[in-house]
């Protein structure tokens, strides 16, 4: 009886709650603008694996070929992909919620919102004295400020053009010239807006825009030690930034990492001097057996999407996105899906690499895994043999290879909810 009343109560009032939001104008336009990366970061992935492939023969043999500046050359299509994630998704999330109001071009919209992102990132001076833009704003790092921005400055221009504050034009002008001059005062408040606002932010200690949320995390993340306590807190903010579109990793590492780089470089000092390592938490514990498949540790999830789905849409994205995150690349699983703002599926991307955390730490704390050596194997290593060098143990991998199953049981309940959802969708489109 109590176990039919919870689930009443979860399909009369849970998942409707969900499901509305998840309907919401701005959550649709949200979900289908950072869609509209999916392309660009899968071709990304493939060029990143192809030159970051964990082997040392390989890298070697390229080398020999092609020259020592190789992997960079190939990469090039890395950079043009990856690097422009934020960018798309100002775009992507602008165009899709302009198009949601009547009586609005989305296009206008658009290109006004794109120079509202730009606007935010503070410029660098060339060698030369010329203006520069950093690239790395315009990736994932800036991610949260092209969300911020989508929705901003599109609902405060569509705000004026329902106000008609714009620059109306003959009958007779062709509608796409019409639309630019259209979009003229409009376009002109709203960047004004954010070039206020720019300028209060750079006369705070923060100093630009995207520096907000790094400011604001960095005196609790400095106070966290590599104690099990402290790896479960950088966890769970890492996950929990990941979910709003923010790169997690990226925007503690400045703070987290001199921390973890320097236990393991005090595990490779004691182990030079034949004595016990004394950190378990170090940078290559949460590379190799914290993230596996990335962030999320998606990888679980990924093999569930591949192998076991029903939805086809479910089971496309995971052959797709199946090789990347053996070599612990996970964007497209996490805006393919998506996983951002994504309820549904939340609560196992925190509790798989909360599990990873807890189980890994107490098989090294008792001694049944090797602990990290001071060797710090690729990011790009797939799992089993990332572990066996993070370690120089076997026992690495197999630690690696209990955490994937794990992983895949947490995901699989969540999946399967999600799976059906999706199925459910997708018959009625054929219907």
């Amino acid at each position: 009886m109590a176990e039919n009343n919870k689930e009443n109560f979860l399909n009369e009032k849970v998942i409707p709650f969900f499901n509305r939001i998840s309907s919401a104008r701005h959550m649709v336009a949200l979900r289908d603008g950072m869609t509209a990366a999916v392309p660009m970061i899968i071709i990304g992935s493939l060029f990143m694996i192809v030159g970051q492939f964990p082997v040392k023969g390989y890298l070697d043999f390229m080398t020999h070929i092609f020259g020592p500046n190789w992997a960079n050359v190939v990469q090039y299509v890395t950079n043009a992909s990856f690097n422009i994630m934020g960018l798309i998704a100002v775009a992507g999330i602008s165009y899709s919620l302009a198009k949601s109001y009547r009586d609005i071009d989305p296009f206008s919209a658009m290109i006004v919102a794109i120079a509202a992102f730009i606007l935010t990132i503070p410029l660098q001076v060339g060698k030369d004295g010329g203006l520069l833009i950093p690239l790395k704003q315009f990736d994932s790092s800036g991610l949260f400020t092209a969300l911020l921005v989508g929705l901003f400055v599109t609902d405060l221009y569509v705000w004026l053009m329902h106000k008609n504050l714009v620059f109306k034009m003959p009958d007779t002008v062709p509608p796409a010239v019409s639309n630019s001059f259209a979009a003229l005062f409009p376009g002109a408040i709203s960047l004004f807006v954010v070039w206020l606002i720019r300028i209060g932010v750079e006369a705070t200690p923060m100093k630009s825009i995207p520096n907000v949320i790094t400011f604001f995390l960095q005196d609790p993340m400095s106070k966290v030690t590599n104690t099990l306590g402290g790896a479960l807190v950088i966890e769970l903010v890492i996950c929990i930034l990941w979910f709003f579109g923010i790169h997690g990793a990226n925007a503690i590492s400045g703070i987290i990492d001199p921390i973890m780089y320097a236990a393991l470089a005090a595990n490779a000092a004691a182990m030079k001097a034949h004595q016990p390592l004394p950190n378990i938490i170090t940078k290559t514990f949460f590379d190799n057996f914290v993230h596996i498949g990335g962030c999320g540790a998606t990888l679980g999830f990924v093999i569930l999407m591949t192998f076991v789905a029903k939805d086809q849409e479910m089971k496309a994205l995971g052959k797709l996105s199946i090789a990347p995150a053996f070599f612990n690349i996970n964007e497209p699983v996490i805006f393919g899906v998506p996983i951002v703002l994504n309820y549904r599926i939340i609560i196992p991307f925190i509790l798989a690499p909360m599990a990873n955390i807890i189980a890994t730490y107490f098989a090294m704390k008792m001694g049944w895994v090797a602990k990290t050596i001071g060797i710090y194997p690729p990011w790009t290593t797939p799992p089993f043999l990332s572990g066996i060098l993070a370690t120089g143990h076997i026992s690495g991998g197999i630690m690696q290879l209990f955490n994937i199953v794990m992983d895949t049981i947490i995901y699989y309940g969540f999946f399967k909810s999600m799976d059906r959802a999706k199925l459910k969708v997708e018959q009625k489109a054929t219907d």
